[in-house]
Parts: structure tokens; C-alpha cells; sequence
């Protein structure tokens, strides 16, 4: 039963993950989102759940710069390390 219950928190956690990159390039391709709109505030939702979660693992590693792009390790080391323990469990 309690496995079942972290497994869930897990599987939410991946769902807002992949929320926030969604959200990260609606902003890349349609420009920010207007104050007070729906994709605002889902914005702020998500990122308040996942932020918590992926900051400490970036302080430890830094976005990888390539060229003038920067790629987020944090975020594919937290997806990946949920998907190992959800496997596990």
C-alpha cells in the first residue's frame, strides 16, 4: 500500500515534470506568457511543485552550455532517477 502511494507521487511528479517542459518551450516558441492568463498561472503551479526538486540537483551540476544554448541536466537526471525508483518499486 505504501509503495503503491509513493509510486503515485512518482508518477505525478514525471506528469509535472514533463508539464514544466512543455511549459518552458510554449515560452521558446509563442513568447512569454501574459500576467494573470491561464498558461501563467500554470506556469507558476508547476514550477512551484518542481522547483524544489531540480534546484538542488543543479547547484551539484550546472546547465551545460553549447554555443548560446544552455541544456538542463537537472532536469533529465530527476526524470530519469523517478523513472529508475519507480521501476524498482
Amino acid at each position: 500500500m505504501l509503495l503503491a502511494l509513493v509510486g503515485l507521487v512518482l508518477l505525478v511528479v514525471q506528469f509535472l515534470l514533463i508539464a514544466r517542459a512543455v511549459l518552458d518551450w510554449s515560452v521558446a516558441l509563442a513568447g512569454p506568457a501574459m500576467p494573470g492568463s491561464i498558461r501563467s498561472k500554470a506556469m507558476s503551479a508547476v514550477y512551484t511543485v518542481t522547483e524544489p526538486i531540480l534546484a538542488p540537483v543543479r547547484r551539484l551540476i550546472p546547465p551545460l552550455r553549447v554555443g548560446g544554448v544552455s541544456i538542463d541536466l537537472s532536469f533529465i537526471l530527476v526524470f530519469l532517477a523517478i523513472g529508475i525508483l519507480r521501476a524498482l518499486i
